[in-house]
């Protein structure tokens, strides 16, 4: 891997942006393995002098982790224990956020405001250490007991990944699809707790495996079992990993009833003698599961447990990587998942496809409707709904980051089953149509820490069109209705007018916190400026601000606002309370 990256490395973004290959190696890892885009992986570096063992910072608010990244960037084939010790003092001050901000550079402290924002928020912490070489084994010994330390510290819920080469590897040739397993097993079976069957030329066995049958698989506790997975074990303070403990210790008779199962491929499979013999074993789905069993080793092996395992014997490669992939993209149920039946929902979706009977209203993570005969324009992701209505009704875009917020504290004050569709359809045009300025190439000249937070921040510019035509209506303390907005904008031809200059306001208010910022010698934090109040009274200010100077401007863009925005009283209504 550590050539593979260099070569990577030497494109122009990387050399262009980055000092040194160690920097290099953190963005590409961020770029290729967390999926960010360049602006997004330039905002996460922290490396330099006074980095505190920390290299990058990435919070990613879909799945409420705090990922603190380590890199080396090592070209040997073993790294000792130091990067591993670096990690464990990272951790360290971590804990005492005050202290760490005072030695700090000034992107870490930056940082640093943002971790302690999404504690608050009760995110979990990942350290990750990356290297392109193997860890020693002095390393993993220390790394055992990093975990341990973690897992015994009950104020901070974190966990520590290792990423060596091998696995790294792993991780990249999962983003290409490509990846061989190679470890052999004997399960011990029990008379009427297996079946055996065939769906579609596919071999499949479904077993009762016992809880402490699991703890001698072999690539557990190296990971090797887990190769297809693209995260490895979060450790034992996880909180579904608790869990999983709590049940192994205190209810492991009933270990199966709970458990959706494992899924394991296959590339032979032999029942023998009370016996199923596996080659190329590979455990798709399950990871935590089987971490957190053998981490409860001894409970396991004293209990009575079982654990349903579904073992697919693979000869068609192409399948292979379907099971593969379906498997390692599905992902915990959230908040949202669990609103997708919801009645005011349903009535919701009813109601908008029946108004426009070429759209589809998406409620379920995983619909793809791409090639249905829907108008592209008229299919609406719920997700996308939500974060909307919480920025246009409720006037709060600083809560459209979080689909926990959306999906679960403000549910039944932002859906309402007689939401009219024009209004759904009118959100959703107004929020591309902002989405296609927030691009790589800037047509709005947007500020770049403002670009690295384009999966929300977008909503800021949504809430500023209806602040603009509550401002030209006098009405400050209502909210515009969005299809008649969106009906004045196209009526006028001033749609993209409107959101050139409500992006630019927007960029301006920004640039004035964070002058304001400097200015009394503080620390100014992007993304937690845009979770709070302080940005919404900004962006209004400055809206006011430019909407006065139209006034003395010479163009007739002011004449033509007054036209488009002025809006009657019965366009209006009250705000929808979220806070």
């Amino acid at each position: 891997m550590h050539s593979k990256v260099q070569n990577d490395i030497q494109q122009e973004y990387y050399q262009s942006n980055y000092a040194n290959d160690g920097q290099r190696f953190v963005a590409w890892y961020l770029r290729n393995i967390h999926g960010l885009d360049i602006i997004e992986a330039k905002d996460c570096l922290t490396d330099g002098a006074n980095d505190k063992q920390i290299d990058a910072v990435y919070i990613n608010n879909q799945d409420s982790t705090i990922y603190i990244i380590q890199g080396k960037f090592l070209s040997g084939d073993l790294v000792n224990a130091e990067p591993v010790r670096e990690v464990l003092a990272s951790w360290v001050m971590v804990q005492d956020l005050d202290a760490l901000q005072e030695s700090a550079n000034s992107k870490l402290k930056v940082k640093i405001n943002e971790i302690s924002r999404a504690l608050e928020d009760d995110y979990e912490i990942c350290f990750e250490l990356i290297t392109t070489s193997m860890l020693t084994q002095q390393a993993l010994s220390d790394v055992e007991i990093f975990t341990k330390k973690i897992a015994e510290n009950e104020e901070l819920n974190a966990n520590i990944i290792i990423v060596d080469n091998e696995t790294l590897k792993v991780k990249y040739d999962e983003a290409l699809n490509k990846t061989n397993s190679y470890i052999n097993h004997v399960f011990n079976i029990e008379n009427g707790k297996y079946f055996e069957l065939e769906i579609n030329g596919t071999r499949a066995i479904l077993a009762a495996v016992t809880l402490k049958d699991c703890v001698n698989i072999p690539g557990i506790k190296d990971g090797r079992l887990f190769r297809k997975n693209v995260r490895q074990s979060l450790g034992n303070s996880n909180k579904v990993n608790k869990s999983i403990a709590r049940t192994i210790k205190k209810e492991a008779n009933d270990f199966f009833f709970y458990h959706n199962g494992i899924t394991a491929i296959c590339s032979k499979i032999e029942i023998k003698n009370g016996t199923i013999k596996v080659k190329d074993l590979n455990v798709v789905n399950g990871c935590q599961s089987l971490s957190t069993i053998f981490n409860c080793g001894e409970a396991a092996k004293k209990s009575c447990g079982y654990i349903l395992f579904k073992f697919y014997e693979m000869t068609n490669g192409e399948k292979e990587d379907k099971i593969t992939n379906s498997t390692n993209s599905q992902s915990a149920v959230k908040a949202r998942d669990l609103r997708s039946n919801d009645k005011v929902v349903l009535s919701i979706k009813k109601n908008y496809e029946q108004r426009y009977p070429n759209g589809y209203l998406i409620t379920k993570r995983g619909e793809d409707v791409s090639k249905a005969s829907y108008d592209q324009n008229h299919i609406i992701q719920l997700t996308d709904l939500g974060k909307e209505l919480i920025a246009w009704h409720s006037q709060r875009p600083t809560l459209s980051y979080s689909e926990t917020k959306v999906f679960d504290v403000y549910f039944n004050q932002l859906f309402k089953k007689d939401y009219p569709a024009e209004d759904v359809q009118a959100l959703h045009e107004l929020h591309n149509a902002i989405m296609s300025k927030w691009i790589p190439d800037n047509p709005m000249g947007i500020n770049e820490s403002l670009l690295a937070m384009k999966a929300y921040a977008p909503f800021h510019h949504l809430f500023a069109i209806s602040i603009m035509f509550s401002e030209f209506s006098n009405m400050s303390d209502m909210v515009p209705k969005p299809s008649i907005v969106l009906h004045r904008l196209k009526e006028h031809n001033m749609l993209d007018k409107v959101i050139n200059l409500t992006g630019k306001t927007m960029n301006r208010a920004f640039k004035n916190a964070n002058s304001k910022h400097i200015s009394e010698n503080k620390v100014f934090s992007p993304q937690n400026w845009i979770k709070s109040k302080a940005s919404l009274n900004a962006l209004i200010e400055a809206l006011r601000v430019r909407i006065d100077a139209l006034d003395d401007d010479e163009s007739n863009l002011g004449s033509d606002l007054q036209k488009c925005c002025k809006l009657d009283k019965t366009d209006f209504e009250f705000r929808w309370t979220a806070d």
